[in-house]
């Protein structure tokens, strides 16, 4: 537990026989993964939080970067970026959570500009987001005026403006090839760039934004783990580095990598992303040994439980997107999720 989270749980909620009754169901999921001790200090938020859903009609989006207490015991939606930004354009409720960083929160606002969305600190941002702004995406399309601007979701509303469509890492090269374009500015990260390079012959752009947690995977990290395991297999987010990529079995989405693991069953993985995605997906594959590599993402672990307790009470902070930067950024996400309805 992060000394934030401890210093949150100063003020604990006891965990009496209601609240075990009430999350017995949750804890058999998550036993494999969370201590005891840890438990019985989440079991009362996450009882009082999904009292405070229904009383408020609302849902929680989670990431699959969010802590297992999070995932498997608060969240409605969970998946990768694609998926959230679906979910949450279908939800009919009247309050969204958004158990992840502030731009999905902001696509979530975008897809739902009458609901009220709720992002538990609004510091939980991203690297990624932070690299590029509108008046990057302005000046790239003066010096390439005939390549269509791609921008993954992990970007602020007003470059999400400034683009033609957004995409994932899951829909990335299904979207490139949607434009029938000779060559495509895909922004801002360039190693998912690069990856999508080798999937398609759409000449590809790139912009040198990185996550700081994907960039930090190396292959001699890799290569130490497979001499100590024989049997190992390893799958890698498209974010990391090229050359981690090339050391990967397998590299795909945070939703293709549980895909993966779901239906390969592989006895020992080693999961080159942010570290509570094994803790999340050990829940699920009992038969599946994971070596953890643990590298957090500081945004994302910034939710609690806590904090989103708080803002269920509270109905605060909410996010809000300036609308006329709405109504183009909008386009640009509608459209990415239209190219899977194709």
């Amino acid at each position: 537990m992060n000394m934030n989270a401890q210093a949150e749980f100063a003020t604990a909620l006891p965990f009496t026989p209601e609240v075990a009754a009430a999350t017995a169901g949750i804890w058999s999921k998550m036993e494999r993964v969370l201590p005891e001790d840890e438990w019985r200090q989440h079991a009362p938020f996450i009882a009082r939080i999904n009292r405070l859903k229904k009383e408020k009609n609302a849902v929680i989006l989670a990431h699959n970067y969010q802590t297992p207490e999070i995932f498997h015991g608060v969240a409605d939606i969970v998946g990768d970026s694609l998926a959230l930004a679906k979910r949450a354009a279908e939800t009919d409720a009247d309050v969204i959570v958004m158990a992840g960083v502030h731009f999905m929160a902001e696509t979530a606002k975008l897809l739902n500009p009458e609901k009220i969305v709720l992002m538990p600190d609004m510091g939980a941002g991203c690297s990624l987001a932070e690299s590029i702004t509108a008046a990057d995406i302005r000046l790239l399309r003066e010096t390439y005026p005939d390549a269509p601007v791609v921008t993954y979701v992990n970007t602020s509303a007003e470059v999400k403006a400034e683009s033609d469509i957004c995409c994932t890492s899951g829909n990335a090269v299904e979207v490139v090839e949607s434009l029938g374009a000779e060559r495509v500015l895909c922004l801002p990260d360039e190693y998912l760039a690069n990856w999508i390079a080798t999937q398609t012959k759409v000449k590809i752009l790139t912009w040198k934004g990185h996550c700081e947690v994907h960039e930090r995977f190396t292959p001699a990290e890799i290569r130490r783990f497979r001499r100590a395991y024989d049997d190992l297999i390893v799958i890698a987010h498209p974010e990391c580095p090229p050359e981690v990529i090339a050391e990967a079995d397998f590299a795909g989405s945070t939703a293709k990598m549980i895909d993966y693991v779901r239906d390969e069953k592989p006895p020992r993985v080693l999961m080159i992303t942010e570290c509570s995605m094994s803790d999340n997906i050990a829940a699920a594959s009992p038969t599946t040994e994971f070596v953890r590599p643990c590298i957090m993402c500081p945004h994302m672990k910034k939710i609690t439980l806590p904090k989103i307790l708080h803002s269920l009470e509270t109905l605060e902070p909410r996010v809000e997107v300036d609308p006329q930067v709405a109504d183009r950024a909008r386009l640009a996400v509608e459209r990415m999720i239209a190219v899977g309805r194709r």
